[in-house]
């Protein structure tokens, strides 16, 4: 399945990542208060961990593994503000979201209007049944995105992790195809 180029929104453009955007992506994923409220986001984020991490994203693609796209502000200049990715188990028709956005970058609707785009393309374009996601129960900013973008909250895991030492709560949201079909106004199929 050829990667798409990009997916545009009011504000954002979503596109493939490019082994420059690897600087950018450790200079803001670096900072400690991204790890800090992230499941898999390592902290210090060493030199070498981010051209890595790019490396993998068109295999992943083409396997229907994951979808990883880097968050922007169309330019030009072009302003890198984060990444989104939809990891994906086709067995089950199920994808899980995750997504950081830049401290500069934070409290803009970035994140949301990314993750409803990211939505449409799973449910539209790899035809998923289920979309869910995970976060720090700690994580207000991120709980209130997947409450915007239409997921159901559907449990509170006491203690499921340990982040730097510490067991932490992980709140799980989700969604389905038909639940994202019938509230999105601009689904195609309405």
């Amino acid at each position: 399945m050829p990667r798409p180029l990009s997916i545009s929104t009011a504000r954002l453009r979503l596109r493939a990542f490019r082994t420059a955007d690897a600087e950018d992506v450790q200079r803001l994923a670096g900072q400690r208060s991204i790890a800090d409220t992230t499941l898999n986001i390592p902290h210090p984020y060493e030199d070498g961990m981010a051209e890595k991490w790019i490396s993998n994203h068109r295999d992943w693609f083409e396997r229907r593994q994951q979808a990883v796209f880097a968050v922007t502000l169309p330019g030009p200049p072009e302003a890198f503000v984060g990444a989104i990715e939809l990891r994906v188990d086709c067995e089950d028709q199920r994808g899980e979201l995750g997504y950081w956005i830049g401290i500069p970058y934070q409290r803009q609707g970035y994140a949301t209007e990314a993750a409803r785009a990211l939505l449409q393309f799973g449910f539209e374009s790899w035809g998923l049944h289920r979309v869910t996601a995970q976060c720090f129960s700690r994580n207000l900013p991120s709980r209130r995105v997947l409450q915007k973008i239409g997921m159901a909250h559907e449990g509170h895991l006491r203690q499921h992790l340990i982040k730097w030492g510490v067991f932490e709560d992980v709140d799980l949201y989700g969604i389905l195809a038909e639940q994202w079909r019938a509230a999105d106004p601009l689904f195609s199929g309405n």
